[in-house]
């Protein structure tokens, strides 16, 4: 009752601007979000001066001597060990760019809530007031006591891969940039039964990413760890390749660990002759260059909202298409990913999620359907309820078998 009457909301027809957007027309968006998505909710009862003595002073320090005694013991007597931070600094918040730590609070909550309901993890959105790589991390690390994991969402890349990796390295629990891994984990597990369902294996195909950033990079380097025939990443310039000089130290690296066959040129010539497309970018592919694929290529044209190749154009060539949109098949969507991923990684208190955890999930999220497979579903649905257990044992068990497991 009391956070209704500090921040009322909206969801009936009561009050003037129930549901009202700031033009002041009705709009459902505006009225799902008025009040924000989420509170924070006791999971004891305060219902007398008995309750209360347990619940806050003199019984709370009993609690706090023992945790400050034995420190572990704070995953046993407090939320640590099943809350994670959802951190970002607004600069690439979906297809909106750099929109500010405000403006991105919508999506935070978005996906403290997603965790909730499909991992039964619980999350608190961080929107933090500066872009400074070294104060970001900084920042986190002072937080770090309070949570059980950290999921960096919406930074902007190459920034993105600093802040996780120095992140990871200061801190004894789970730093996962979704961006990166979640998207990577997802089209893996996508690609592997596309690959099922046309007769191949990973090693047979020749895959071309268009997007160099933070969901690209970490494609291709999950691509290259399950087994893939060869990738080659495009950016604006082109193939990402070692005789170019103008790259960054992330595109450095990539171009050291992908195209095996030497490509050069524009993102067309990559894809003559490619069995697989890889979208993460936005922009459009001509249809010419899609037509030059190999037979039954695989086209996962992801940019929201408007794929590099439009579903119509794409089923035209390709034996399975896939997009980020949820009104077309095959829906490469984050949520299969990162809510089962960390409650897998904190149910066992991982001290870090390994790319053996992240082939694990991908596997076990490609196995969810595998006996089921069509063109229009390599991929279970978000809704699917076997997704999370699967995904959740499968990363539990590879943190075991990786030594990162604490208990």
């Amino acid at each position: 009752m009391a956070a209704e009457i500090v921040n009322p909301r909206s969801d009936g027809n009561s009050g003037a601007d129930a549901g009202s957007a700031p033009d002041g027309a009705f709009d459902p968006a505006f009225a799902l979000h008025r009040g924000g998505k989420m509170a924070i909710q006791a999971t004891v009862p305060v219902r007398n001066k008995d309750d209360l003595s347990l619940a806050y002073t003199p019984g709370v320090a009993k609690v706090c001597s023992a945790i400050a005694e034995q420190p572990e013991l704070v995953h046993d007597y407090t939320w640590k060990s099943q809350v994670v931070a959802v951190v970002t600094d607004g600069t690439a918040v979906l297809g909106l760019g750099d929109i500010g730590p405000e403006a991105s609070l919508p999506v935070m909550e978005g996906k403290a809530i997603l965790f909730k309901q499909f991992g039964g993890v619980d999350a608190v959105p961080i929107a933090l007031g500066t872009t400074d790589t070294d104060e970001i991390i900084e920042t986190v690390v002072r937080m770090a006591p309070s949570f059980g994991g950290v999921n960096l969402e919406d930074i902007s890349a190459p920034r993105c891969f600093e802040i996780e990796r120095r992140l990871q390295e200061r801190l004894d629990i789970p730093v996962f940039h979704d961006d990166q891994h979640g998207t990577a984990v997802v089209t893996l597990a996508a690609l592997r039964n596309a690959a099922k369902l046309t007769d191949r294996s990973l090693g047979q195909l020749r895959a071309v990413i268009s997007g160099a950033g933070a969901a690209g990079v970490a494609i291709a380097k999950i691509l290259i760890e399950a087994g893939i025939g060869d990738v080659a990443v495009c950016d604006r310039k082109g193939v990402v390749s070692t005789d170019r000089g103008d790259l960054t130290d992330v595109k450095r690296e990539v171009a050291g660990f992908t195209n095996k066959g030497r490509l050069t040129g524009s993102l067309e010539d990559a894809l003559d002759g490619a069995d697989v497309f890889i979208g993460v970018s936005g922009g459009t592919v001509p249809e010419e260059a899609v037509a030059k694929m190999a037979k039954d290529s695989l086209i996962f044209a992801m940019a929201n909202p408007t794929p590099e190749i439009h579903p119509d154009i794409a089923h035209k060539y390709a034996a399975v298409v896939a997009t980020g949109r949820s009104d077309f098949p095959n829906q490469i969507n984050n949520v299969l990913a990162f809510p089962g991923i960390f409650a897998g990684a904190m149910q066992v208190r991982a001290s870090q999620i390994t790319e053996g955890m992240k082939l694990a999930a991908a596997e076990a999220l490609a196995a969810v359907v595998a006996d089921e497979l069509s063109a229009d579903g390599v991929i279970p649905s978000p809704f699917d309820e076997r997704v999370a257990p699967a995904v959740t044992a499968a990363v539990a068990a590879a943190a075991r078998a990786e030594g990162v497991a604490r208990r």
